[in-house]
């Protein structure tokens, strides 16, 4: 048998130490703006990375830009992640998502937290997206959110909505509120804001219009939504969410996705694509998994009872 050269061996051992990933990949992650539930998300498609052998410093080039709530900074931020070529691109919200398609037909793209991707004309088949474009819709679960207002506020008939019209996610979802709530006998009063600074504005207005408030999966309103609770708590409107990290920020509860986990399972895709697989090729899924999270102290100051039933079965009850 032949022997190996000091000098070949220790080469040949130095190919089988390399990482399977020792080429530097590059993630562009962007989003419409900065709170808990976008900020979430943003570390699960991090962390998901870095369980699939793609770590920061080592392989990875990892950024983020806020548009800090501005559709015209998002769609900038959007060209200028396109001239930057990154290996792929993960837009945060459905305005973000629609600046960066818009953008780039070839850099492959993988949007989380839209509601809507077929009304946002992001993709036009979600089983078969094609082209660069895949990704995660967070479709809220609306029976769910009205089976809750139901069950903790039985006497509630009218539902205040704050949104932004701007959002076509929020549209949508408001669209569907309002045909469900009438098959239930419930009525949807609209309030909208279109900037951050209109959001209390929008909330009191639905002061003696509204028996609860419910926030929808809106960008805008959430990004000031203790605004919202401020009027709710000076007069005792219970404030329903549909994200979960909302209730940490005054809503008393809500049911929704942890959008840390949104964002792992977004980071699975895109470490798919870094692996090789073409975004076009892989379905558009909806996020998987909700949870139930309760606020008693906010239940209390918006002069609501939670139900023992509905405290017992909660994945999260804060304060405790």
């Amino acid at each position: 048998m032949k022997m190996l050269s000091l000098a070949a061996a220790t080469a040949a051992l130095a190919v089988l130490a390399t990482p399977a990933f020792a080429q530097t990949k590059s993630v562009a992650v962007t989003a419409i703006v900065e709170h808990p539930a976008l900020d979430a998300a943003r570390d699960g498609v991090r962390d998901a990375l870095k369980d699939a052998g793609f770590r920061e410093g080592e392989n990875l080039q990892f950024s983020y830009q806020s548009a800090q709530g501005n559709p015209a900074t998002a769609a900038q931020i959007a060209r200028q992640l396109v001239g930057d070529r990154p290996d792929v691109i993960v837009p945060i919200s459905t305005p973000s998502a629609q600046a960066v398609v818009a953008a780039t037909r070839d850099i492959p793209v993988v949007f989380t937290a839209v509601t809507d991707p077929l009304g946002a004309q992001l993709v036009t088949d979600m089983e078969k997206p094609g082209g660069n474009v895949t990704g995660l819709s967070d479709m809220s679960p609306l029976a769910e959110h009205l089976a809750l207002i139901k069950e903790i506020t039985p006497d509630a008939k009218r539902i205040g909505i704050p949104y932004n019209p701007g959002e076509p996610n929020s549209v949508t979802v408001v669209n569907m509120m309002k045909e469900m709530a009438q098959e239930q006998g419930l009525e949807i009063v609209e309030a909208t804001a279109t900037r951050s600074a209109d959001v209390q504005a929008a909330a009191r207005s639905l002061v003696g219009r509204a028996d609860v408030m419910y926030i929808p999966l809106d960008n805008t309103i959430v990004s000031a939504l203790e605004g919202v609770v401020s009027v709710a708590d000076q007069n005792d409107i219970p404030v329903y969410a549909a994200d979960t990290a909302s209730v940490d920020r005054g809503a008393f509860a809500a049911v929704g996705f942890n959008y840390y986990d949104v964002g792992r399972q977004t980071g699975e895709v895109v470490a798919r694509i870094l692996k090789g697989e073409n975004a076009g090729d892989i379905p558009v899924r909806v996020a998987a998994g909700t949870d139930l999270v309760v606020n008693p102290a906010a239940a209390e100051a918006q002069g609501v009872k939670l139900p023992e039933a509905v405290v017992s079965r909660a994945t999260k009850v804060i304060g405790q």
